[in-house]
């Protein structure tokens, strides 16, 4: 399987970071986001992911404001947020800090009112009896009809008019499987001829790397969940793991203890790694692929965010976890052993309850040591040519010289990662 398309290169050592503006301030605006730019940029962030900044239709809508992910017109801003001179300061904002902004995008379905239910209604799926329908259980949303040209057509059109008007850096393309692959063929051919953009595809189908740059770990995600509960082993996240490094050599997995879905639905990463929550993000950054955090978890987000209604992310002064992400971004943009290295898997007697491996890119090396189990004091050898060297704690900066075998311990949720120190 090849892909004809090339990842923009500012996304190999990138930082994802899901924007829920509704919830991000009591304002729930694009200006009131705004201020919050040179702290994210601080932190490391490198991509911005606007959850829909579409309107919401009215028609069946779910709760007191609804969901993003119901439009009711794909070239209109949702007047929630602010107007469409509202969005292109942000965008310029970012733009300025050196920072991308990529839109998430609902091709799939559109909300109950869409304009094109009165003006194409044949660009929607229907029922036998002629009533609008979609496949997938849900209430207030209805399927687009990809069996039509004009729709598509349409669609695409409706994409390129946010990179044209409002230079956005790319898409997160929401159930992107449940879309037609040649549709997004279609809209990528068509919109990069703007300029060369970042695709994620929520969806785990390889296939879709034919087109898009980054798919979600879900597969990964939902495995270190049942291992939380003690329904699955660190062998079988290993196993997920390789079948990963059998992808397309472009292909980039998209790893996160939690996003919009996760957290409202499934609850936080803390109600579902307790104790390793924190190692689990380590590992994300750490392994080969694309981190992603969302609104909060700097926080940290210790609740479940509504979904259809205002349910504020209340901020502190300074987010307690502001440092320990701004440390992992700070080694993802700068190693090539994190951004571009190759994986050793080392062995040991806790193999059940530590994940321990090496990123090595020529000089460049970082050893990484994650306890995600439940258990204390669990101590691991390490017997590698590559351990001799002085080495850097990236948490705790401090240095170490460390000859070819080294013994560490580590407490339950505990994680250490050290960075050669290259001459």
């Amino acid at each position: 399987m090849k892909s004809s398309f090339h990842v923009v290169p500012w996304a190999h050592t990138a930082t994802l970071y899901e924007v829920n503006i509704r919830q991000y301030t009591p304002e729930g605006s694009f200006a009131a986001f705004a201020k919050h730019l040179p702290r994210l940029k601080e932190m490391g962030v490198t991509i911005l992911w606007l959850m829909p900044i579409t309107p919401i239709s009215v028609a069946s809508r779910q709760g007191s404001l609804g969901s993003y992910y119901a439009c009711s017109s794909y070239t209109e801003v949702n007047p929630e947020f602010g107007n469409k001179e509202d969005f292109k300061s942000l965008v310029e904002k970012a733009h300025a800090l050196g920072m991308k902004v990529i839109i998430d995008w609902v091709a799939n379905h559109t909300g109950c009112d869409h304009h094109w239910t009165l003006e194409h209604p044949d660009w929607i799926m229907q029922d036998e009896q002629g009533n609008f329908t979609e496949k997938n259980g849900w209430k207030d949303v209805i399927d687009l009809n990809f069996s039509v040209p004009e729709m598509r057509h349409e669609l695409i059109k409706a994409m390129r008019y946010w990179v044209n008007e409002f230079d956005i850096d790319g898409f997160r393309c929401d159930m992107a499987h449940l879309v037609p692959l040649d549709f997004w063929q279609q809209a990528r051919l068509s919109c990069e001829l703007t300029k060369p953009l970042f695709w994620l595809a929520e969806c785990e189908v390889q296939d879709y790397h034919q087109v898009f740059d980054a798919t979600y770990a879900w597969w990964w995600m939902h495995e270190t969940g049942r291992y939380a509960e003690g329904h699955s082993s660190l062998h079988e996240i290993r196993n997920v793991l390789h079948a990963y490094s059998q992808y397309p050599r472009h292909a980039i997995k998209l790893f996160f203890t939690s996003n919009h879905d996760e957290n409202s639905w499934n609850g936080t990463e803390y109600e579902k790694y307790g104790s390793a929550a924190l190692a689990w993000s380590v590992f994300s950054f750490t392994w080969s692929g694309m981190p992603l955090i969302y609104s909060g978890q700097e926080n940290p987000l210790l609740k479940r965010l509504a979904f259809f209604d205002k349910d504020l992310i209340e901020w502190k002064e300074q987010p307690s976890l502001h440092s320990f992400y701004q440390k992992l971004a700070g080694l993802r943009m700068r190693n090539a052993a994190i951004y571009k290295g190759e994986t050793h898997i080392l062995p040991s007697d806790q193999d059940h309850s530590l994940m321990a491996f090496f990123r090595r890119s020529g000089k460049a090396i970082v050893l990484v040591l994650l306890n995600v189990s439940k258990q204390n004091r669990l101590r691991i050898s390490v017997d590698h040519d590559w351990l001799k060297g002085n080495y850097r704690n990236v948490f705790s900066e401090l240095t170490f010289q460390f000859r070819h075998i080294e013994s560490f311990e580590l407490q339950a949720g505990e994680y250490l990662v050290y960075e050669k120190i290259v001459d």
